[in-house]
């Protein structure tokens, strides 16, 4: 995939991460996720990652806390390189993550700061940083597919430029960014294969054009 010239090479990615926990946000690699940070807890998050190696982890959460609980996360998250920041005057950070690379959350590191830190696991998603050739014909299924949903909705969208994205940019940005669950997204980001995961979101878009799209065998439970 093509590559940012301040993207971390897949060797030299952290062993740990500040965790973001955000539910239906994701930051694909290649893709950006604009934030707004302004709790006392993500704006130390923000500036201790800024002193480091600009890493910040997003996984959704599984469900809502209580108000004595800790939050439960999904096993699998995205990491982003903080790329843009801006001060507010009234005390907020405006940041852009640039997506980096898919990990697995490991154990839980004690931290001082009000903001969870967890060790992670980069290996099984290093296909996030191999170039890909994808099936041409999947690609104008998949086209073909987003088009019917498009419709479908009443929704509008440039073509011309959806056309000219590269297979594996259009698909990570249809992860981010398409109306879906939760589940469904995080099944999406757990599914390391990319033709999988392109099947998966095809399917998902059929499932969703369908009359009896809740008998979908593709959306998860």
């Amino acid at each position: 995939m093509s590559r940012d010239a301040f993207r971390p090479a897949f060797e030299q990615l952290p062993a740990s991460l500040p965790i973001f926990p955000l539910a239906n946000a994701v930051v694909m690699p290649g893709c950006q996720l604009p934030l707004n940070i302004f709790e006392p807890r993500y704006l130390n998050m923000v500036f201790d990652a800024l002193g480091g190696d600009r890493m910040i982890g997003i996984v959704q959460p599984e469900g809502d806390a209580g108000p004595d609980q800790q939050q439960v996360l999904f096993r699998v998250g995205t990491a982003g390189r903080i790329s843009l920041f801006q001060e507010t005057d009234d005390g907020r950070l405006l940041i852009m993550l640039s997506g980096v690379c898919r990990f697995a959350v490991g154990a839980e590191i004690p931290t001082t700061r009000g903001y969870r830190r967890m060790v992670v696991d980069w290996g099984p998603f290093q296909v996030d940083y191999d170039d890909i050739e994808s099936d041409e014909g999947l690609r104008q299924e998949l086209l073909g597919s987003l088009r019917d949903y498009f419709a479908q909705r009443s929704l509008e969208a440039d073509w011309e430029s959806l056309e000219r994205l590269g297979t594996r940019e259009l698909l990570d940005r249809l992860v981010a960014g398409l109306p879906i669950s939760v589940a469904e997204r995080q099944m999406l980001v757990e599914t390391v294969s990319f033709s999988q995961r392109l099947l998966r979101l095809n399917a998902l878009l059929k499932c969703e054009i369908l009359p009896a799209a809740g008998s979908c065998p593709q959306r998860p439970q």
